[in-house]
């Protein structure tokens, strides 16, 4: 079952390397990222499966140690999904969806070698009952499960976001937030998916998987960061 789960943004941006000179505009949401996947770590998982968005050709499971890269970023950084697979298997992994590639990252970052690692990329357009399937399915994997919930909330707060501003945009983030921070899996599965869409808020969909893999769990949130830089809406929680 899901003993803990740590909700984390998803741009290639809260990479030092991809950021370059506008890197310490996310240190508070990097610093409160690496607290987010301590409480992982103490929660003493036998597997953590990172969940995040993900183009069509990206989406499914992803086995411990799958590659992935900030290249197409300019950067020239590699990492792994947990231990690096075995020499058989590396040929044949695919490459990691960049939400995933930045959890590995986060993973990397704070060294772990807590549990083996997998990964799922979620399409954009799963429904929310599908989604909640797939969390149940992710809960009952082992024992004790741990989820790294990679997101981004609404693109559309400030002129100059990436979707421009849209006055419904804070409403959304602000429901997202409240949700996230007290671990209200019934708000996350009702959130509206066209509106989340329309608002280009990619999280709505990894999010709705961690509802399904909470229920009956009686895990408690804590919202450890919420901003939008870039008019893009971040958030860090953490349940347990």
């Amino acid at each position: 079952m899901l003993v803990a789960a740590a909700v984390c943004p998803c741009p290639p941006l809260l990479v030092p390397e991809v950021a370059a000179g506008a890197a310490p505009e996310l240190d508070a949401a990097r610093d409160a990222c690496a607290d987010a996947v301590g409480l992982l770590a103490a929660s003493r998982p036998d597997l953590l499966v990172v969940v995040g968005p993900a183009e069509q050709a990206r989406r499914g499971p992803y086995p411990q140690g799958a590659p992935g890269s900030f290249a197409s970023f300019g950067v020239d950084l590699a990492v792994r999904l947990g231990a690096p697979a075995s020499e058989g298997q590396a040929g044949e992994e695919r490459e990691l969806p960049p939400s995933l590639a930045v959890g590995a990252w986060l993973l990397e970052r704070a060294g772990w070698r807590d549990a083996p690692v997998e990964g799922l990329g979620v399409g954009e357009p799963l429904e929310a009952g599908r989604c909640a399937e797939a969390g149940r399915g992710l809960g009952a994997r082992a024992g004790r499960v741990a989820l790294l919930v990679m997101g981004d909330g609404s693109a559309c707060r400030t002129l100059k976001a990436p979707g421009y501003l849209d006055e419904r945009a804070a409403a959304f983030d602000a429901s997202v937030a409240g949700a996230l921070g007290g671990a209200d899996t019934r708000a996350l599965l009702e959130l509206d998916a066209e509106l989340a869409y329309e608002l280009k808020a990619a999280g709505r969909a990894p999010w709705q998987v961690l509802a399904g893999a909470a229920e009956g769990a009686d895990l408690a949130g804590r919202l450890l960061y919420e901003d939008a830089p870039y008019g893009v809406g971040y958030f860090v929680s953490v349940w347990s």
